[in-house]
């Protein structure tokens, strides 16, 4: 079983940055697609961020496009989650997720929650002045 740790959450202001790591537990991140969505209260849970296996892809959600980059180090088996300029509006859990079948191949990621699965548990982020 593929288990996911998101950390890294916490409170920040409007205009800063936050971190967030995803380790797996086992070798994995390098042969899958990785995400990273959020949920706000009373939302669904949306697409943020995602990176192929192949690393040459990446997708965005509009919202976040100049302010969150995503990477990885295949070597410590974590993905990151680099959030800055960040607004009210990012307040939300985070979760980061692996689709083991992208439907497009290694050069494929997807912002569609159905198509990941493994999950982890998230961690809060909170913007606020």
């Amino acid at each position: 079983q593929l288990q996911l740790v998101e950390s890294g959450g916490g409170l920040a202001q409007p205009g800063g940055s936050l971190r967030l790591s995803c380790v797996a537990s086992r070798s994995a991140l390098n042969y899958y697609a990785i995400g990273w969505f959020r949920q706000a209260p009373g939302k669904e849970r949306e697409g943020v961020i995602c990176i192929s296996s192949s690393g040459g892809t990446r997708r965005y959600k509009d919202s976040v496009k100049g302010r969150f980059t995503i990477s990885r180090d295949n070597a410590k088996n974590t993905v990151f989650l680099q959030m800055n300029s960040l607004r009210p509006e990012d307040t939300a859990a985070y979760y980061c997720a692996i689709d083991l079948f992208p439907s497009g191949g290694s050069s494929y990621c997807d912002l569609t929650r159905y198509e990941y699965d493994y999950w982890g548990q998230g961690t809060q982020v909170t913007v606020f002045s």
